[in-house]
């Protein structure tokens, strides 16, 4: 009895942080110097350090003020590796518009800190989050992304009718592809058509949420809430564009999407989840 109360002990110790890391697993992280965009969560998270000025009564004050200024603008060079479509990112928009810039520097001097950490010699660390979503995807979504009120079917010609079925969003397979998260990616068919995309998405929903969510599992798009009860799961065959952010699907696939008009309904609320290595 004493050995099998020792080993269950034992176990308990090793799996509370085996469960821990996995949860994490799931999540797509592009890693970064100074922080990271978490395209799962739809976040980017930088960090600063600042260190107190010498014989000040104001010392940690003075650190914490620091630490925030180099976070936000670590902040600024994390959000330029962004990818906003195939062929852009934001330094991309950045460089070309002092208007663009000085609206992307007042959200990130908005952006949340999440965490203040204070050091035996001083000096403090401060962690910062801003979302993709809201005011940042407003400004930097593509402009041809508008309110879309209702989508028709479209006609297949010369294909078989695939089999009729309502789903409540879209889980696209991307593994193996080298597929590189966007803010604003399209799914293609075999004839380099879109299926979904900026003529699909309403921009009220763009905006809210993103286009699509990032996972590395396939369980986890699937329990998702952004796909809801009854995702419907498509493999990629291949990436599109210079940047691999876009996924070619089977023409078969495809044609099951645009069957319906309900299929079409959780493309206009962006109910898309893209599975990545």
């Amino acid at each position: 009895m004493k050995k099998l109360s020792l080993c269950i002990l034992v176990l308990s110790i090793f799996m509370v942080p085996f469960y821990g890391f996995s949860a994490e697993s799931y999540e797509m992280i592009q890693n970064l110097e100074h922080g990271h965009i978490n395209w799962t969560t739809g976040v980017v998270v930088a960090k600063g350090i600042g260190a107190p000025p010498d014989n000040s009564k104001a010392a940690r004050p003075m650190a914490i003020q620091a630490a925030k200024l180099v976070a936000y603008r670590n902040l600024l060079e994390l959000i330029k590796y962004v990818r906003i479509d195939s062929t852009t990112t934001v330094e991309n928009f950045i460089v070309k518009s002092d208007v663009i810039t000085s609206r992307v520097e007042g959200i990130i001097h908005n952006a949340q800190v999440i965490k203040t950490d204070y050091m035996s010699d001083g000096t403090v660390e401060v962690i910062v989050q801003m979302d993709m979503r809201g005011s940042f995807s407003q400004l930097l979504l593509p402009q041809e992304i508008q309110q879309v009120e209702s989508i028709k079917p479209i006609p297949q010609d010369n294909m078989a009718t695939p089999p009729s079925g309502v789903y409540t969003g879209l889980i696209v397979d991307g593994r193996g592809l080298k597929v590189k998260p966007a803010m604003s990616p399209r799914i293609l068919d075999e004839n380099g058509q879109e299926v979904y995309g900026s003529a699909y998405v309403s921009r009220e929903f763009a905006v809210q949420q993103g286009m699509s969510g990032y996972a590395k599992d396939i369980d986890a798009a699937a329990k998702n809430e952004r796909v809801t009860d009854r995702p419907l799961l498509v493999k990629g065959l291949k990436t599109s564009g210079a940047g691999n952010s876009d996924i070619v699907i089977s023409n078969a696939d495809s044609a099951v999407i645009r069957n319906t008009s309900e299929n079409l309904s959780f493309l206009k609320q962006c109910r898309v989840m893209i599975v990545v290595d």
